[in-house]
């Protein structure tokens, strides 16, 4: 794609234009390089449009009709604000540049909404005994939902992402997910790890390699159906210098009694009454960024749970926080959450057949 998309400072505009004639539709852009393969510019049709009528001619120096003033990121530091931004703006195609200034990479803002610097784990070794009898002959993460795996609306959420290094912790019925995943999925090829021995909900993140390096990692459930926004919460992770960010959904209870409040010194004494008082909380989501040196101190060997690991980083004073779900979240668990989810997914089906807007994992 780089060398498709890029074209050398010697170029003219007649050159510009046969390759940008070359080029699919909705990606006609390209990066102008001199020798060393720096980008100097970007030229589009529209550019040479504009030059053509400021008097250039096809064998003017392409490089006298390109902007200079082009959007990029830092290949090896990406700025997701700023391709959040670019995005909204319309901007399709964005260099990823090198230290020197050369062209690293090309983002596609049409495939995939951004690019986030993580690494993903799907945790789907559970037996979903809820779900029996549909899971004693196949894997909870792989049951169908309108003709999808459930795993698969995950790896397509996370495609979409630009995640690139996606990793299955498997267990229960793994041949099935190792056969699963044979083949791409949302073009990305998927790895499966494992467990030989049961590690709890993150232990078998260990057999994994994403903590061998430094940044994070995004660990969730397989079983989840959900609009969360990961660029949202990646953002919110890295601005608050969280070493773990727990994505969470509102849980409502409601007493349908009058509850007394009692004294703190004399709990004997009756202090007030409230009538059938309701109490709201934060539920985990099943849905973590951790920092890779948290990630790290697992041991492939011990068993350990989320819940666990995040209790030994507040302990450890790690900054630990929050991120609330804004759109769809469905723990599949039981029956009922499976014929919810199979609802919500015919809608969002209907409504894409209808012309209108589908259902947006972002």
């Amino acid at each position: 794609m780089i060398t498709r998309h890029s074209i050398n400072e010697s170029a003219t505009v007649r050159d510009a234009l046969e390759r940008l004639n070359g080029l699919p539709g909705g990606m006609m852009t390209l990066f102008i390089t001199d020798r060393h393969g720096r980008v100097l510019g970007t030229l589009t049709d529209g550019d040479i449009r504009r030059a053509l009528l400021r008097g250039l001619t096809l064998e003017n120096p392409a490089l006298s009709a390109a902007r200079t003033d082009f959007k990029s990121v830092k290949a090896a530091d990406i700025d997701v604000a700023a391709l959040a931004a670019y995005r909204a703006a319309g901007i399709t195609l964005v260099p990823a540049l090198a230290a020197d200034g050369s062209l690293a990479d090309i983002i596609d803002l049409s495939k995939s909404r951004t690019r986030l610097p993580l690494k993903a784990v799907l945790m789907a070794g559970g037996k979903g005994e809820r779900l029996r009898p549909a899971t004693l002959t196949t894997p909870k993460p792989l049951l169908k939902i309108e003709g999808k795996a459930i795993i698969d609306y995950n790896v397509e959420a996370l495609a979409q992402c630009g995640i690139r290094d996606i990793y299955v912790t498997t267990r229960y019925l793994a041949e099935q997910l190792d056969e699963h995943f044979a083949a791409p999925v949302a073009g990305m090829q998927v790895h499966t790890v494992r467990e030989e021995a049961p590690l709890g909900t993150i232990g078998a993140v260990a057999l994994t390699p994403v903590a061998g390096a430094d940044g994070d990692t995004l660990v969730m459930n397989s079983d989840l159906i959900t609009t969360i926004s990961f660029e949202e919460m990646y953002l919110l992770h890295r601005s608050r210098g969280a070493d773990v960010t727990i994505a969470v959904v509102p849980y409502q209870i409601s007493v349908p009694y009058a509850i007394l409040s009692l004294d703190a010194d004399d709990p004997t004494a009756v202090t007030g009454i409230e009538e059938k008082p309701s109490y709201s909380y934060y539920a985990n989501a099943g849905i973590y960024i951790f920092s890779n040196k948290l990630l790290r101190t697992l041991s492939p060997t011990e068993r350990c749970d989320a819940t666990d690991l995040v209790d030994r980083a507040i302990a450890a004073g790690c900054r630990v926080t929050y991120y609330p779900i804004k759109g769809t979240w469905i723990d599949v668990g039981s029956p009922l959450d499976f014929r919810q989810a199979g609802e919500l997914m015919r809608h969002h089906n209907a409504m894409n057949t209808q012309g209108s807007k589908t259902l947006e994992i972002t």
